[in-house]
């Protein structure tokens, strides 16, 4: 590779930490640094990259600290030896909903900025306000419900906005921050989401909104392509749309829009190019899908602490459970997304509870647990003549469903279709095991049912494939019943990018942005450069004939048991 080619940076501007990742076209990684905020920042009393205010539930972020990140990820990459003058494009990912407000003076200020001075020193001078709210944050309450009724019901909010109000999404933020301060909102001249902040950085003006990251606002007609005018009033109120209108400007639909070039100071402080293209930055979950590529009909999974759950797919068909995103790259798809709080730690539970009983109190070891997994049979059903059974652990308060703390067991006769909250025939926690794994996934099938189709001719509806990511996908005991209930006519995937997954697909998004063909997609482009082999393995079979179609049957059986709970705690 000749040191004058084109390379590309992308950015990962997450809750704790700024990553610069640097690739070139054939999407080989050249370059990684980062910036962690705790460690490293100076002058902030931040913990795990935010400020709190318990009382009011407000978690937020000082904007002054992603500038010092910026300039110091920067001068580590020169350090490390990156020729920023081959640098041809730059893209982000960013921590999603979060919103900066910026002063009259923005504009003028980003222009100007002097290369002898820190980023830090200068740009806090455009802001209106000085924090952003972070993803965690769970003041807006009053807010949410506001939006949730606004037009009828939340069912309806999701139709347009492809979700229901959350307390992070910027919508509702924008409505209490109007009402909590009203003298700097009157002053804001402009509002960037994080994703919008970057970019206008690089850009040196106020860039705007991602197509994918405005999704995620409670604000955009996704269906329609432009600003519903009634969630816009509730957002304003007083100050009125017009006003907010002007404050979030306007954008393009073609994720891979050449902004301009990137400002003066960059190529001045650090020798980038001045032909350097900025393109639109994206939030870290739609990223995440760029970094596969993942292809429709492909899902992944991620099983950390919590699990979350994207798919790719031409089908719209929101629901005030699930998130709807545009794709950041590719018109007429979008991202699916589930996100659950009960995960790993649900899971860790169970485990412990079997090495207690094993007498091996005390191990964070998986082996009891795995074993477990291997001999229970699917549903713990250990003859035909005996009930499925099933059931929910949340040792958390969870979102899907919105259940409370709680742990329930159930049985299941699927040809009768008796459902019965009874520990009668179970061998607790011994069948917890594979029951918890089990009600896990279940849970991703039946709200992704109405988005896959058959793959293949004779195959039922299901995945093509499904990539595992995070701690739990190193467990080829889980990986094995993700495939029994999921299905993936091609199999289950351990996805290995280490933590770069939200960078890189910043970075192949500016590959893309720069080097595509007219009318070439992300997926065509980076599909036939991306080498699988360096990042994928296969660790699982996927569909398996007749133990697919009986997690089919128990799937009546376990949107039963929701619901009963649903109904029992008045969440229904």
């Amino acid at each position: 590779m000749s040191s004058t080619s084109a390379v590309y940076v992308g950015f990962d501007l997450s809750t704790q930490q700024l990553k610069g990742l640097v690739v070139d076209s054939s999407l080989k990684v050249l370059y990684n640094e980062k910036f962690d905020f705790d460690a490293e920042a100076k002058g902030f009393n931040i913990h795990k990259g935010v400020m709190t205010n318990e009382v009011e539930h407000e978690v937020f972020a000082p904007v002054a600290l992603w500038l010092q990140a910026l300039d110091s990820v920067l001068q580590k990459l020169k350090t490390a030896g990156l020729e920023f003058a081959r640098v041809q494009g730059i893209s982000g990912a960013c921590q999603q909903h979060g919103s900066v407000y910026w002063n009259a003076e923005a504009d003028e200020r980003l222009s100007n900025l002097d290369s002898s001075q820190s980023l830090e020193s200068q740009v806090t001078w455009a802001l209106a306000h000085p924090h952003s709210p972070n993803w965690q944050d769970a003041s807006t309450q009053r807010e949410c419900d506001e939006f949730d009724a606004h037009l009828g019901s939340a069912d309806a909010l999701a139709d347009v906005t492809g979700s229901k109000a959350h307390h992070r999404f910027t919508g509702p933020q924008i409505l209490r921050f109007q009402r909590k301060y009203p003298e700097a909102y009157a002053k804001t001249s402009r509002i960037s989401l994080v994703s919008s902040f970057l970019a206008s950085l690089f850009l040196g003006k106020v860039a705007p909104f991602d197509i994918s990251d405005v999704c995620g606002m409670n604000l955009w007609h996704i269906k329609k392509g432009c600003w519903n005018e009634k969630l816009l009033s509730l957002a304003a109120g007083s100050f009125g749309v017009s006003d907010l209108k002007k404050k979030l400007g306007d954008f393009d639909e073609d994720g891979g829009m050449d902004l301009g070039k990137i400002s003066t100071y960059f190529v001045e402080k650090y020798g980038f190019s001045k032909n350097c293209a900025v393109f639109p930055s994206t939030g870290d979950n739609p990223s995440t899908i760029l970094a596969l590529p993942l292809r429709p009909l492909d899902a992944m999974v991620s099983l950390g602490t919590s699990t979350t759950f994207l798919m790719s797919t031409p089908e719209y068909k929101p629901d005030p459970t699930t998130h709807f995103f545009n794709s950041p790259t590719t018109a007429g798809l979008y991202m699916f997304m589930l996100c659950y709080k009960n995960g790993g730690l649900a899971r860790e539970k169970i485990r412990d509870a079997n090495n207690r009983k094993a007498g091996v109190a005390g191990q964070a070891s998986w082996e009891v647990f795995d074993e477990l997994l291997g001999i229970t049979p699917p549903l713990a059903q250990r003859d035909k003549s005996r009930p499925m059974k099933m059931g929910l652990f949340f040792p958390r308060p969870e979102i899907i469903p919105n259940l409370p703390i709680g742990e329930w067991h159930y049985t299941y006769d699927e040809s009768t279709k008796n459902l019965q909250e009874s520990e009668e025939d179970w061998q607790i926690p011994a069948d917890s095991a594979r029951v918890i794994v089990e009600s896990q996934f279940l849970s991703l099938r039946l709200r992704s049912r109405e988005l896959v189709h058959s793959p293949e001719d004779g195959l039922p509806p299901q995945p093509r494939r499904v990539y595992l990511v995070g701690g739990g996908s190193r467990n080829k005991a889980i990986a094995k019943i993700a495939g029994e209930v999921l299905g993936g006519s091609e199999g289950i995937y351990k996805l290995d990018v280490g933590e770069n997954a939200c960078a890189l697909g910043a970075a192949y998004k500016a590959v893309w942005a720069k080097e595509r063909k007219d009318g070439q997609t992300f997926e065509e482009l980076i599909g036939e450069r991306w080498k699988q082999d360096q990042f994928v393995e296969k660790i699982a079979e996927g569909y398996q004939k007749g133990v697919f179609e009986k997690y089919g049957e128990a799937l009546d059986g376990f949107e039963k048991m929701e619901v009963e709970l649903l109904h029992r705690y008045g969440r229904l």
